[in-house]
């Protein structure tokens, strides 16, 4: 999902953080069993060592303030911005919704500088217009475990169950509702499933079931970009399935923060409408859009060498012993499973880190099955830099394989 994630998960943090973080959120019936959380010797141990290491494998290498910011300058130097935006209008804010809205194949796009806003907003949208705050989604979307109930209390939306637990939607599953829904909400990928994409013929069966109902049908694409390869299509075939998607500058394209929604001028219109009123019509708003353009200019070009990479590593973490979910990948991002108790990983974790200062991964939480467990791995640029069969090792190291 995606997003500004609330539980800084590996792959929506700035960079992954080997230190517990909380478990995922996970279908009720399969809640994982937990070991006792670690000493606090061990979580600063952890800490420390993450901190000492200077080579990264998951997510983005890290850079300071400073870097960054001098980065974003030679960017907009190199793009010929020499305006800035006046609450939103004109400068990189006007040429990135522009690029998007082009890329996408969709007439407009608000840009805001919380995926978070985005969403909420949308679905505000498409509520008001049908006379329903009855909105259907996956029991595991973003919206229900990282927004502090945001949807509801400051929107009233109602949520109802358009799919429950690891699997993706359907054309079936949206009819077998009751009339009357406000809007439906599909995420491409469905991150806490391990990144899972639909076939096409399912999602294009799924955007003609929610014309025929008259539902307006919204993606959460804050992977979308890393979704495309799956495909093999079109980023504006993709969108075309839906009315309005949302996807964001922050996470593969590197950006600080930032997302957008495309759609149809009029209900652009409305969005830019809530946009002002949610508070997100900032005075300036080019020092996030600059880094979105440079991301869709640098990154964008490379997510099939991602999603490569992690398939690639993916096979080898498979023939090391371990187990991973989806097998194959359906993007640059998937879950890793080790038969092995979570402090153990972290003890060998952290052994790894102070030897070799090299952080191969994010936070381990429990698994459903007590005895196992997870994390979640990201391929972008600092994955690119080392062979998939020798990260392999090192994981199976920290599985105890």
């Amino acid at each position: 999902m995606t997003h500004e994630d609330q539980n800084g998960r590996a792959g929506d943090a700035a960079a992954p953080d080997p230190v517990p973080a909380a478990t995922p959120a996970t279908n009720p019936a399969t809640e994982p069993a937990t070991d006792p959380e670690p000493a606090p010797d061990l979580t600063e141990r952890l800490r420390a060592a993450s901190r000492a290491c200077t080579v990264m494998v998951p997510w983005h290498r890290r850079t300071t303030p400073a870097e960054m910011l001098a980065s974003w300058a030679a960017g907009a130097e190199e793009l010929g911005l020499d305006e800035w935006d006046m609450y939103a209008d004109g400068g990189a804010v006007t040429r990135l919704e522009e690029q998007v809205a082009e890329l996408l194949g969709k007439p407009a796009a608000v840009f805001f500088v919380s995926g978070t806003m985005a969403q909420q907003a949308m679905l505000r949208v498409w509520c008001e217009r049908r006379g329903s705050h009855r909105v259907a989604l996956p029991d595991l979307s973003h919206l229900l475990h990282h927004e502090a109930d945001g949807p509801r209390l400051l929107h009233d939306l109602r949520f109802e169950w358009l799919t429950e637990g690891r699997r993706t939607a359907t054309a079936a599953d949206l009819r077998a509702l009751p009339a009357g829904l406000g809007s439906a909400l599909v995420e491409l990928p469905l991150r806490d499933a391990g990144c899972l994409l639909p076939a096409w013929e399912e999602l294009t069966e799924l955007g003609q079931a929610a014309r025929e109902l008259g539902v307006p049908l919204h993606v959460d694409g804050a992977r979308v970009w890393e979704s495309q390869p799956f495909y093999g299509r079109p980023l504006a075939e993709i969108a075309a399935v839906c009315d309005s998607m949302y996807v964001s500058f922050y996470k593969g394209l590197g950006g600080p923060a930032g997302a957008a929604v495309v759609g149809e001028q009029d209900a652009m219109d409305e969005l830019r409408a809530w946009r002002q009123r949610m508070g997100g019509r900032l005075h300036k708003m080019t020092p996030y859009a600059v880094p979105a353009l440079l991301g869709l200019r640098d990154r964008l070009p490379r997510m099939g060498e991602y999603v490569a990479w992690a398939r690639a590593f993916a096979a080898e973490l498979v023939a090391a012993g371990l187990r991973v979910n989806p097998e194959p990948p359906h993007t640059n991002t998937f879950q890793v499973f080790a038969e092995a108790p979570r402090t153990a990983v972290e003890e060998r974790l952290a052994a790894f880190m102070e030897r070799e200062r090299i952080q191969p991964c994010g936070s381990w939480v429990d698994a459903a099955v007590p005895g196992v467990s997870t994390c979640e791995f990201a391929a972008y640029d600092a994955a690119l830099e080392h062979d998939p069969k020798v990260v392999a090792r090192w994981y199976a190291e920290l599985a105890g394989v």
